[in-house]
Formats: C-alpha cells, structure tokens, sequence
C-alpha cells in the first residue's frame, strides 16, 4: 500500500478505532503508540550488479509497558492527526511504499507490509504481513521462480555429501 492510499483508508473511517492485525489473529494492543515515523529513501545493489532506488514510510508502533491492560484503541482520527503533524514537519512521498515496524514479547521486530484492511462496526483494522526477501535478479543469476521439491524417498539421505538438495 502506498503512503496515500494509507492517507485516504484513515480519512475515509476517522469516526473508527484503529487496530494493527500483525499476523492472523493476532492484534497489536491497545496500549500502542505511534513512536517514530521514518521517511527512507533507499539506494541499492542487487547480486546481480544491477541498481535500484525506492523509498518507503515506516511508521512505528510501540506497546507501552505503563498502558498494559487498556482496552480502548487509539481513534483513526487521533493516529491522522499525529501523522499530519509528521507530515508539517517533514514532508511525505506519498508514493513511497508504507510499511509498520513492530515488535512485541513473542514477536521479533519486523518491518511489516500493508496486506489489507477492513472496517468491522466501529474499528479500521489493518492487516499487516510478513514480506518475504527474494532474490531480483532471478533472470540474470539464472535462479528459477520456482524450486522443484526434491524427493527424500532417494537411496541417499538429502544433504548427505552426494545428495541431491545441497
């Protein structure tokens, strides 16, 4: 999701609550706080010599330990009004790619993707995923798309020194 599409989904619903799903199920807490808005501008080399430039949106979602137990999420309309300040101070691309950085006990800090989102009565949840690393340069490095899977049933265990996987 880029940044403006983000913009427009809280502007559209700034009468809900605004939950974080960070993985099925699972929803960020209501103690949350938004800690830090970041405004990356990266500037790569893949392994196949080719460069590449892009940049992205971090907002950061931190649990605060003091909250623990709060049960009323922050309003779409506060969380909008904290990045419109952001965006005062220190202008967006709004077509940077948006992403929610996040960590909780059980859950290691993770830059998560916009997946989807959905309203649901009174809350706006945004469904954030894991966003897997890959390879860009599949064609020049000659890397299929997809891995054929390889058999264990062969007379050589698979990562033996003459299997067939290593």
């Amino acid at each position: 999701m880029k940044t403006q599409e983000l913009f427009k989904v809280l502007e559209e619903n700034q009468d809900k609550s605004l939950l974080f799903e960070y993985a099925p199920n699972l929803l960020v807490g209501a103690n949350y706080h938004i800690t830090e808005v970041k405004h990356l501008a990266i500037d790569s080399i893949d392994c196949g010599s080719q460069a590449d430039a892009w940049k992205e949106t971090i907002i950061q979602l931190w649990e605060s330990p003091n909250e623990l137990g709060k049960t009323e999420y922050m309003s779409v309309y506060k969380a909008l009004a904290i990045l419109n300040k952001v965006g005062k101070m220190k202008a967006y691309d709004l077509g940077a790619e948006v992403k929610f950085e996040y960590s909780n006990a059980t859950f290691h800090t993770a830059q998560l993707f916009v997946n989807d989102f959905e309203t649901k009565d009174d809350k706006l949840i945004i469904k954030l995923a894991v966003e897997k690393t890959d390879c860009k340069a599949k064609d020049l490095c000659g890397v299929p798309e997809s891995l054929e899977a390889v058999s264990t049933s062969s007379a050589e265990p698979c990562c033996s020194p003459g299997g067939n996987c290593c």
